[in-house]
Formats: C-alpha cells, structure tokens, sequence
C-alpha cells in the first residue's frame, strides 16, 4: 500500500481539495475530517467539499461545520491536488468530481471494489475503514495525534466495522482503537450519539416499513422494497437505513439482507443495500450490477422499477446461495 507516495504528494503540494462519497457515513467524515486535521497540522491549505449535508448524528464530530457543500463559485478555488477518501469510484463523490479535472487525484479507500481511478491509489482492502488507514497516514509521517483527531478517527473505525463485530475487525483494529482511546475518548458517549439516539419519527417509519419485509429462499434471504408513495414527505436516514439492515441481518438462519429504494428524484432508478453474514460475497452480486463495497457490505444503483429490480437482484442472489 503505497503511504510513501501519499506523503510524497502532500510534502510536494501545499492547497488541497478533500472530498467523500455522497451519502456520507461515520468513515467517510471521520476519515476526510482526519486527514483535513493532518494537512492543518502540516500548514498545508486544505478545503473539504462534499455534494450532501453531513447527517445529523454525525455533526457532534470535531470539524464537521466546515465541511462545505458543491457549489458554482467553489471553481474559483485554486489548489494543487484532488483526494476522495472511502470512495470504490470516481462516480461515489457525486458532483464533487467535477473538481478532479486536470488534477491530481490521491484516492485512499478500503473497499475490494476499489478502481484504482487515481495517480495515487493507497487502497487496502483488508482494512477495516478508510479511519484506519488514515491512522497509519499518521504514523508514516509522525504528525502527532490529539483527541479532536482520535475522535474522528474512531467513530470511522467503530462505524464501519459495525462496531468492531465485522469480519473486517482484525487485532490491528483493535489495538488502533486502544491507541485512539488513550487521548481521553468517551466511547460510550460516542456510541450514543451514533446509535442511541434515533428520532421518534424514524421509529414511527420503521413500524411502517419492517410489516413489508419478506423472507425467501428458505429463510436465507431477507429483503424490503420501499416505494416513493412510502417515502414521501420522510426522510429515510442513513442510520434508519443502517437499523433496517441490521434488524433483518438478526433473522434465524438469515444470510443476506437487500433493501431497495425507489430514488425520490429519479424515475426508474433504484438504490440497492446489500449485506451478508459472510457466506455470500454481495461485492460479486453488487458488481454485477454496476455497484461494489465489502464482501459483507455493498451496494449499487440499478435502472428499471422496483420490481424489475428486486427479480432480477435476488434471482441473481439465489444463484449464489
């Protein structure tokens, strides 16, 4: 994994544009606001720029108010290098891309769909988030760590190794998080703000929603199929998202969990989740129809109506069980 080149790239460069997928989680923010705080402490100018809001439940992360928003007058901007961070593809950073054009682009990701679209590409798969690589970033070039840092640093290893339960978890995550901890993290504290502190609608929304889910294939396959007539005038979080999945993921004898979405603002065009026990690669099933991510965790967006879509996805999933 090539650290020395993305250390060679920020000591050559002095103004950054930093940028993550769109849809941000707690590894696209905490890994982005991380190696933001690395260039600041280097004296680098550096400028994070993503196309959504970052989600509420993430908003208590240090940093996370100057996260800027795509827009015209951003092309003013002037600076020396592109960099993504937790991005499978150019595509994931959504309007942002725009700014890659004749730049150098350092993309630095741990998803085993990973393109390799930049001149620099710093992609472990065997990584538990792009966190932690970001952490050994740290290492490479001895920038000393503090707790504003460690804090994003750990809600991006906590959030995608699902709490340190993923198959992804290793005991190098482990002993990075020991190592984060020590600057005076409140751990249950985090985990609250990101997990126990759902707002009562989304309740209310999942007592709608969880009557739909449906069971096939011998109970090896749960799936949900959300309309926009159901998503209208709601907000469908990305957390809610996450407890959907993982509510269904606790079913006896379940081995793949799919959610699919109708896109509120695109006709035809459905947003698929997909997550596994284990046994079933959904990276291989997510790559079939254009997506990717983790063996255990992927996604993809697939054209057609949602019931096209979900035959044709689980027909695809049932060649695989």
């Amino acid at each position: 994994m090539p650290l020395k080149k993305v250390s060679e790239y920020i000591r050559r460069n002095k103004r950054f544009l930093i940028t993550t997928h769109t849809s941000p989680e707690g590894d696209a923010l905490g890994s982005q606001l991380a190696f933001y705080m690395l260039l600041k402490k280097m004296g680098k100018f550096a400028l994070m720029v993503n196309e959504d809001i970052v989600p509420d439940e993430y908003n208590f992360l240090p940093g996370a108010n100057k996260i800027q928003r795509v827009r015209k007058s951003l092309a003013k901007f002037k600076f020396d290098c592109f960099v993504t961070l937790d991005c499978s593809d150019l595509k994931r950073c959504g309007k942002a891309s725009i700014f890659s054009i004749n730049k150098p682009v350092v993309n630095i990701d741990h998803h085993i769909s990973n393109a390799r679209f930049a001149d620099v590409n710093c992609v472990d798969a065997k990584a538990s988030s792009a966190a932690e690589i970001v952490y050994r970033l740290y290492k490479q070039l001895r920038i000393p760590l503090n707790k504003d840092i460690a804090t994003c640093l750990y809600v991006g290893i906590l959030t995608d190794s699902g709490s340190f339960h993923y198959s992804n978890t290793t005991s190098l995550t482990h002993k990075i998080a020991s190592h984060l901890l020590k600057f005076g993290l409140d751990s249950a504290k985090i985990y609250k703000k990101i997990y126990q502190s759902i707002p009562f609608r989304d309740i209310q929304l999942l007592t709608r929603i969880l009557p739909n889910l449906k069971v096939q294939f011998d109970g090896k396959v749960a799936w949900l199929g959300l309309e926009k007539s159901s998503l209208k005038n709601t907000k469908i979080s990305i957390d809610l998202t996450e407890q959907i999945l993982s509510f269904a993921r606790n079913i006896k004898d379940v081995e793949v969990v799919v959610l699919f979405k109708e896109n509120l603002k695109t006709k035809n065009e459905i947003r698929v989740n997909f997550r596994s026990q284990g046994k079933i690669d959904v990276n291989k099933i997510a790559g079939f129809f254009g997506g990717g991510g983790h063996k255990t965790a992927s996604g993809a967006t697939v054209k057609g109506s949602l019931g096209q879509v979900s035959k044709k996805v689980l027909a695809k999933i049932k060649e695989s069980l």
